[in-house]
């Protein structure tokens, strides 16, 4: 960086952009291009940042020499991809943007199992391309969500119980740092960054590849959605605890408390009203996974949509709808019990109609066993994790909608594990509010 005080000439600073432009393999955008009004459109629509550029990067050397300007001209640098981080990690104000959609190569590896992604890919596109051998990673439940950040954040998914999380499934990344050197982390190289990667956040570098270990399944499992009448949840959600309590690794549900949707195959006196759903999948035989299924099936769901499946097809059936204002957050808790259930029950009646939701996932499994001497990620004890998406439009909402996420959180406090999990945080400032 340059020294306290140093300014940049005005000439100096026109050469170097125009150096930047003949470097980039891509190209330089400034506000009004439309490449950056579309870069600078995120998930949630409450981050209205503006940088003063957005490098397009196609390659490794794009990075370097984007990162390059950025020390000369003190410039703040965030990274783009997917352009799902809800607390708008995506954007920064005044600074540079790099934005890494361009690097989407995805080289699967059948014989090693390992899938070699870009640092721009998406789940959809990874998840597509392992499957045509048979294979699949943990990955995220939206399936529009870019790889690197949902890995680098953690990255919780339905595989999560049988294979362990996103990050306990990086075998290998390269990255540019700060400095503009190009590393390779692996067990054999430079262990101790693979080991901060592996869900210690996107702070260590631009990561422009990464390696995940796949593993055999499908391309048809069992897994769908159930749902139930809102006036059964405390019946819905005990039955879910209880399951999820003795669960195999291969098991992995949640239950959310939804709108349901106003479509032709729900029934007609659930469209648009509250109710409750058990989504998820089983990691192994359809055979197995519809008896694996089967207490959840007798509760007599209202409608019914388990059943066979394209695992690629499942992991792209839940995806959050873009262009909303969004507000999430979370609590670990270290368990569910009756008492937490009437909290969560009523404190849910008050969510609004569309798509807000309060999503329980359950934990536990592969995940659990995962020790710190592998990844830095925290408060891998919780039984459950409560999860309150708050999803509106209208700004005058924004005070209302996050103070109900936040009750949420007030509610569970008594069985909180203290920890909570990154990826499904919005803003909360440094301290959590």
């Amino acid at each position: 960086r340059r020294e306290p005080g140093h300014m940049t000439s005005t000439s100096t600073l026109v050469t170097d952009i125009e150096e930047l432009r003949f470097r980039l393999q891509g190209g330089l955008h400034e506000p009004g291009d439309s490449y950056y009004e579309d870069s600078c459109t995120l998930f949630n629509t409450m981050v209205n940042r503006r940088p003063q550029y957005v490098a397009e990067c196609l390659a490794v050397d794009d990075v370097v020499a984007a990162l390059a300007f950025a020390r000369s001209h003190d410039l703040p640098v965030a990274v783009r991809a997917g352009g799902h981080s809800v607390a708008g990690l995506s954007l920064c104000d005044g600074g540079l943007v790099l934005d890494l959609r361009g690097m989407a190569d995805i080289d699967v590896d059948p014989g090693r199992r390992i899938a070699r992604v870009g640092g721009g890919a998406r789940w959809a596109d990874l998840d597509r391309a392992t499957q045509a051998h048979g294979l699949a990673t943990t990955g995220g439940r939206v399936s529009t969500t870019g790889v690197a950040g949902l890995t680098l954040g953690g990255g919780s998914g339905w595989l999560e119980r049988k294979h362990g999380l996103a990050c306990d499934n990086l075998v290998a990344a390269e990255l540019v740092c700060w400095d503009g050197r190009i590393t390779r982390t692996s067990s054999q190289e430079n262990p101790e960054l693979l080991w901060a990667l592996r869900g210690g956040g996107g702070n260590f570098g631009i990561v422009t590849a990464l390696e995940l270990a796949l593993y055999p399944l499908g391309p048809e499992v069992f897994a769908g959605v159930a749902l139930f009448a809102a006036h059964r949840a405390h019946q819905i959600l005990r039955t879910f605890r209880d399951v999820m309590h003795h669960a195999p690794d291969e098991l992995s549900l949640a239950c959310a408390f939804i709108t349901a949707p106003d479509e032709d195959d729900v029934p007609t006196e659930l469209r648009g009203r509250p109710a409750v759903a058990i989504l998820g999948m089983w990691a192994g035989s359809v055979d197995d996974g519809e008896r694996a299924l089967a207490p959840i099936r007798t509760l007599r769901p209202d409608a019914d949509f388990f059943g066979p499946t394209g695992y690629a097809d499942f992991q792209c059936s839940v995806d959050d709808p873009p262009g909303y204002r969004n507000y999430w957050t979370a609590e670990n808790v270290v368990d569910l019990p009756d008492e937490a259930i009437d909290a969560v029950a009523r404190r849910a009646a008050e969510l609004p109609a569309g798509p807000s939701q309060l999503f329980i996932v359950a934990w536990g499994g592969a995940l659990a066993r995962v020790g710190p001497q592998h990844s830095p990620l925290a408060g891998r004890d919780a039984a459950f994790i409560v999860h309150p998406l708050l999803l509106w439009q209208d700004a005058a909402d924004d005070e209302r909608n996050q103070a109900l996420a936040r009750a949420f959180r007030t509610d569970l406090r008594p069985w909180s594990t203290g920890a909570t999990y990154p990826n499904f945080l919005g803003d909360e400032g440094s301290r959590r509010m």
